[in-house]
């Protein structure tokens, strides 16, 4: 059965909290007066040593939300029909404050009279601050760029678009092609988010099965917004 070209088991690891240095200061002591043939004393000039490491703004969003609760249930029942699991299937992590992943599926019964499949995952990747790489938003904006290039990439894609989404996170890009997999024409859509230092990927597709006809693209793309919107939203929620 068909699984989302998208995977997001090969996000980057996030790096380690920045460590804040503070440079050390010299004073003057009396050991360090000598006095002069008039009778006044001299202080010596202080020396100037150390130097401050580069310091970065620390990242705003310090939490994921648990991802097989960032879409609502009654969404997953509306754009899974039939799921096979409704609480999702949750993805492995060593660091759930850094990456989290949950998907949801169509039972794999094709049916003898055709039948409707889809398939839904939400992904999150969230960056900290780091002295060398930039700030978490930073980091953040270039992992977005490059979740939008690889899904207008995905090997095989058909009739690739892509169009921005309003009033979701910070910036928010869709990106619809039709796939074929096992003789069935998919129809896919991903909706890339990021919001501050947190970047939100949904990857929502569907195909009519054993004779049944393929889903309205428009309409499954109204309903990977809608997703993205929430899982967008339960990241807010996580910080609060």
């Amino acid at each position: 059965m068909h699984r989302s070209a998208k995977r997001l088991a090969s996000l980057l690891a996030c790096a380690a909290v920045p460590v804040m240095l503070v440079a050390g200061c010299s004073s003057d002591d009396d050991s360090g007066k000598k006095e002069s043939g008039g009778g006044a004393s001299k202080s010596a000039a202080p020396s100037k040593s150390g130097s401050s490491s580069p310091s970065v703004a620390p990242a705003k969003m310090k939490k994921l939300p648990n991802p097989c609760q960032a879409v609502s249930q009654d969404t997953v029942k509306k754009l899974v029909p039939k799921t096979k699991n409704a609480d999702g299937e949750q993805g492995k992590s060593s660091d759930t404050m850094a990456r989290g992943y949950c998907a949801w599926n169509s039972s794999d019964s094709q049916g003898v009279d055709g039948t409707q499949y889809r398939w839904l995952d939400v992904g999150f990747q969230r960056y900290d601050s780091d002295p060398t790489l930039g700030t978490g938003e930073k980091r953040a904006t270039d992992f977005y760029k490059k979740q939008v290039d690889a899904a207008k990439a995905t090997q095989g894609a058909k009739n690739v678009k892509t169009g921005a989404v309003e009033g979701n996170g910070d910036e928010s890009a869709w990106i619809t092609y039709d796939l074929k997999k096992d003789d069935s024409d998919f129809k896919n859509q991903t909706v890339v988010a990021r919001t501050a230092n947190v970047v939100v990927t949904v990857n929502y597709n569907g195909a009519g099965l054993a004779g049944a006809d393929a889903p309205d693209p428009s309409d499954l793309l109204k309903s990977a917004e809608t997703a993205a919107k929430e899982a967008v939203a339960a990241v807010g929620k996580a910080n609060q």
